[in-house]
């Protein structure tokens, strides 16, 4: 089986190279300053931005895909997607920048919704930006800035600025995706891409008010497959089961509408438990908080 690196904080990935971050939340790395580096095959819980330098095409995995990845390229990831290269003990020499951060940092901004709306962090269009000179030398300069920022001792407004930085990268990552794009189709035949794309409309049409939390089961039915085997496939490429990939995805709707003022019993209600304490007892396995102690730690920020 792959070896995976479970990146579910940034500084899990800012460890694995050598670095040491002073924000829990978003970690900026120049690889030039901690190569030479090994490889990792990553199981992302946080936002990436990965920018390579001046090396020569490396091969990547990217969910059931690979990417052209060569200099000048950016390769966007998300939260729940598949990507790098397995650590076989080799040593690379990298001269490029990531930027990695947590979906919690964007609690209670604009950007926390609309970050769904950049499509580019969909791993089925597996096609990474590749910019211009002057492309690159724009998204170095705005990566620079927020690096230096985050030397910065924290203060009451630094978690702001540092949410504007990270809007102006996927904004002229935009603009430069829709340089680069004039049209493209989108591949929807990744297993794992459709599974994430089956929950989130489940959800977004609601049907746990009807039907409840979906099963492992119900999502194996609509994917026309067996659930072994999709138990199989999800437990391959994220190395964890289909059923706690499905409690993850819960957790995090339930961190946003707690956030947003809802109380523990109407979040349980609203994400289909049947019972407020299944979810309570869920919440805290997952996270090692109880809903209500998540809730009055992030309002009291």
């Amino acid at each position: 089986m792959s070896k995976i690196l479970k990146v579910d904080k940034p500084s899990v990935y800012s460890s694995w190279v050598g670095q040491s971050d002073s924000n829990e939340l978003i970690s900026v790395i120049n690889f030039s300053e901690v190569s030479p580096v090994r490889y990792s095959l990553n199981n992302y819980g946080v936002y990436g931005l990965f920018l390579q330098g001046e090396e020569e095409g490396i091969d990547l995995v990217y969910g059931a895909g690979r990417y052209d990845y060569s200099e000048g390229t950016l390769i966007c990831v998300a939260p729940g997607q598949i990507g790098g290269k397995e650590d076989t003990g080799e040593l690379i020499h990298l001269s490029g920048w990531a930027v990695l951060f947590h979906p919690d940092i964007l609690q209670g901004t604009g950007l926390e919704k609309e970050i769904k709306n950049f499509s580019y962090f969909d791993y089925r269009i597996n096609e990474a930006l590749h910019m211009t000179s002057e492309e690159r030398d724009m998204i170095v300069s705005l990566i620079r800035q927020l690096d230096n920022e985050l030397k910065n001792e924290p203060d009451a407004i630094q978690n702001r600025i540092v949410v504007g930085f990270i809007n102006l990268l996927l904004r002229y990552a935009q603009r430069f995706y829709n340089r680069q794009f004039v049209s493209r189709s989108v591949q929807n035949n990744d297993i794992l891409s459709r599974f994430e794309r089956l929950l989130k409309d489940y959800f977004d049409q609601e049907k746990q008010l009807k039907h409840g939390v979906p099963t492992v089961q119900y999502c194996s039915e609509q994917l026309n497959m067996s659930a072994s085997y999709l138990s199989d496939v999800i437990k391959k490429t994220t190395g964890e089961t289909a059923n706690h990939y499905i409690k993850q995805y819960l957790i995090q709707l339930a961190k946003n509408r707690l956030v947003a003022g809802m109380n523990s019993s109407e979040v349980a209600y609203s994400l289909g438990f049947d019972y407020p304490q299944h979810f309570a007892r869920t919440f805290k396995r997952i996270t090692g908080e109880t809903p209500s102690q998540y809730r009055e730690n992030r309002l009291s920020r």
